[in-house]
């Protein structure tokens, strides 16, 4: 059963036309549209069928995002998510076959951050969904090339893109990860980090980035008695 229910997960950047849950809810993704995200969902669903996944999950449209409940629920078990995924496919819109995803956008987003931590394994694909550097390993977070490269992009030691686990420990370094990264709501910049940190705080879309960053900082010094972190 559980090899059965193994699923796959997209991490990418949000753009135009996304799908959302009420636009693919009871229908079939190969026959709608191949504009915008609607292609995206269809070539990741397509890359999980050739990986021999049955499963499926998109932040775009597995999330009713028109419910609250739902939606707490889902930012606070996002890092759970990403963990448990037996694969996740980084999808790199702003990459060619060429060139190194070092400049990549996906680098400098919030919630990236998670899912580059959490996975086990993970598969860059450029933007037109080949496989990063053509890269045939099984597994790009132990690839030695592809490792290098992350270390660069991210600053983050290759001992935490291998083996990480959310807590406190550390926690001053993992919140210099995210300290050049952006969010679109500007209150994401905390609610991000909440996985990392293995935090469960309320989620308040409204309140400004200054508040739900003060939140985090307490909690972690709460629970950690790291005071180096303010």
């Amino acid at each position: 059963v559980s090899r059965y229910f193994r699923f796959v997960t997209l991490s990418h950047r949000w753009g135009s036309g996304e799908p959302l849950l009420r636009d693919i809810e009871g229908r079939s993704i190969y026959v709608m549209s191949t504009n915008g995200g609607f292609g995206k969902l269809q070539a990741f669903c397509a890359i999980a069928g050739e990986q021999d996944y049955l499963w499926a999950w998109s932040d775009t449209c597995c999330i009713d995002k028109d419910s609250s409940a739902e939606l707490q629920e889902a930012i606070g078990s996002m890092f759970v998510w990403y963990r448990r995924s037996a694969l996740t496919i980084t999808y790199l819109s702003d990459v060619s076959d060429t060139n190194s995803f070092l400049s990549s956008e996906w680098f400098e987003r919030g919630w990236t951050l998670q899912e580059l931590l959490a996975p086990e394994r993970l598969l860059f694909y450029t933007q037109t969904w080949s496989l990063y550097m053509n890269l045939r390993s099984s597994n790009h977070k132990t690839d030695v090339a592809a490792l290098e490269e992350l270390g660069r992009a991210t600053g983050i030691e290759s001992r935490f893109l291998t083996n990480f686990s959310p807590g406190m420990d550390d926690a001053r370094s993992r919140l210099q990860w995210a300290s050049s990264r952006r969010t679109t709501r500007p209150e994401d910049i905390a609610y991000s980090l909440f996985g990392i940190f293995d935090i469960h705080l309320p989620v308040l879309y409204g309140e400004s980035a200054e508040n739900a960053l003060g939140r985090l900082l307490a909690e972690i010094i709460s629970q950690s008695g790291d005071i180096s972190v303010l």
